[in-house]
């Protein structure tokens, strides 16, 4: 189960922050630690606080963009402190390593953390199945990125020692291949492209229809074979729309009238 559990960064500027999280994750016996576009590393600073976890940062992958980190991920779990105003599913860390146990038994599962400064952004939350928050004195609620990372890790550990594989083999939603974050970002490109084709999606004024969507189809969480169902839908009506503008006397002939956005 630990090697099918990646730890990610995005964008950490302080590389001391980088050892400190090697540090947390070798606590707990994870060693998958990815770094989406940092800002220094390798760095001296991040050897020196990793105190005796270079071998996590030895073997660290480090990404350009977060889409190539997540690409064969099927579960995304991001941490926020920061409440969002399109809300998601949330966990607590107790729950967030339940759900991850039981899910990377059979595939690969990214716990996604953000900037030191900032977190991570609502485009990047968007990506997410679920996002992390740990309760925290309402005063003082961020936390060091590499204490979060202990907090997570440290449940994790918990979890994988009361969850046994018999019992993670009986859970329904597990049960089918689930589609990974490329696949869905795929049918999110193919499903944009249909719904502006179409006219019910305003490419000049979208507002957060697409937001609201992902939104929806992560927490349905669909299966490969879903997936493919809904782009050929998605390819039928393409091929339709295309037939039909093609015989139309004239521009105006619209096979669906209306266009949606959501504020």
């Amino acid at each position: 189960m630990p090697d099918n559990v990646r730890i990610v960064l995005v964008n950490p500027t302080h590389p001391g922050n980088i050892g400190a999280v090697a540090r947390a994750m070798k606590n707990m016996g994870f060693d998958r630690l990815d770094l989406v576009a940092p800002k220094s590393f390798p760095s001296a600073d991040a050897t020196a606080r990793a105190s005796g976890a270079d071998d996590v940062l030895a073997h660290a992958r480090v990404f350009s963009t977060l889409d190539e980190a997540l690409a064969d991920c099927a579960l995304v779990v991001g941490a926020s402190a920061r409440p969002r105003t399109i809300a998601r599913a949330t966990l607590d860390p107790r729950a967030c390593a339940e759900q991850v146990v039981r899910e990377a038994r059979r595939y690969p599962v990214a716990l996604l953390f953000g900037r030191e400064h900032s977190g991570l952004s609502n485009v990047e939350l968007d990506r997410c199945h679920y996002q992390l928050h740990i309760p925290t004195h309402p005063q003082f609620p961020s936390l060091n990125i590499a204490a979060a990372v202990q907090i997570a890790t440290y449940e994790l550990r918990l979890a994988a020692a009361t969850i046994t594989p018999a019992a993670s083999d009986r859970e329904p939603e597990v049960t089918m291949l689930m589609a990974t974050a490329a696949e869905m970002e795929r049918f999110y490109e193919h499903l944009e492209r249909v719904l502006i084709g179409i006219g019910f999606l305003d490419a000049e004024n979208p507002r957060q229809l697409m937001r609201r969507l992902r939104r929806l189809y992560n927490r349905i969480r669909l299966d490969g074979n879903e997936i493919n169902i809904l782009r050929g839908m998605l390819t039928a009506i393409e091929e339709r729309t295309t037939r039909v503008r093609a015989a139309a006397p004239t521009d105006e002939m619209n096979p669906m009238a209306g266009k949606a956005g959501e504020s």
